[in-house]
C-alpha cells in the first residue's frame, strides 16, 4: 500500500478544491493551478478532506497514487503559502540584475546571459549577489532556479558560480608545486 497515497489531504482555511471532470482545481490567496488527475487513481472531496484511492494494484497505478496525492498537496501548499528558491552568486564581477521582465546575470562570459521570467512567477534581486524566485507552481519555481543555476554551475576549487542558499559544495584541493 501507498503510505503517501492513503494520507488524507487537508484543506486549509482561504483554500478551495474542486474536481471538475477528471481535472482537479485549487484555488487560495496567491493564485489558481490545475491538475489532471489519472484515470487509475480516484478523487473524493469530503468535510475538507481530499482522499485518492486507486483501482487496482498494478505498479503504475500503485506509483501514480501516491505522486498524485503529492502533486494535488504541493498545489494546496502552493496557493496558500507559496514556495521560494534563493540562489546566491559567488566569484569575482558575477552579478544579477533585473531589466523589466527579464533576469540579466553576468557570470563570467564574454556576454551577459538574459531569461525570459515565466508567467506567475516572482523574480527579486534584493542585492547582486541573490536571487529570490517565488511562485504558487513548485514545478515552475524549481525549473525557473535550475535554469539560472545551470548558466554557472559552482566550481569545485575556489566555489564560484550559482548555487542555493544552504547547498553544500564540495571542494577539491589544487595542485600543489612540488
Amino acid at each position: 500500500m501507498s503510505r503517501i497515497g492513503n494520507k488524507p489531504i487537508v484543506i486549509p482555511n482561504g483554500a478551495s478544491v474542486e474536481l471538475v471532470e477528471n481535472t482537479i482545481v485549487v484555488k487560495g490567496p496567491k493564485g489558481q493551478l490545475s491538475f489532471e488527475v489519472p484515470s487509475c487513481v480516484n478523487v473524493e472531496i469530503k468535510d475538507n478532506n481530499v482522499t485518492f484511492t486507486r483501482e487496482s494494484d498494478v505498479k503504475e497505478h500503485r506509483s501514480l497514487h501516491g505522486t498524485t496525492r503529492a502533486i494535488v498537496n504541493n498545489m494546496v501548499v502552493g496557493v496558500t503559502e507559496g514556495f521560494e528558491k534563493i540562489l546566491e552568486i559567488e566569484g569575482t564581477g558575477y552579478r544579477a540584475q533585473l531589466q523589466g521582465k527579464k533576469l540579466v546575470v553576468n557570470a563570467g562570459y564574454s556576454h551577459p546571459v538574459e531569461l525570459v521570467i515565466p508567467e506567475g512567477l516572482t523574480v527579486t534581486v534584493p542585492n547582486p549577489t541573490e536571487i529570490h524566485v517565488v511562485g504558487c507552481d513548485k514545478e515552475l519555481v524549481g525549473q525557473f532556479a535550475a535554469e539560472v543555476r545551470i548558466i554557472r554551475k559552482p566550481e569545485p576549487y575556489k566555489g564560484k558560480g550559482i548555487h542555493y542558499r544552504g547547498e553544500y559544495i564540495r571542494r577539491k584541493e589544487g595542485k600543489t608545486a612540488k
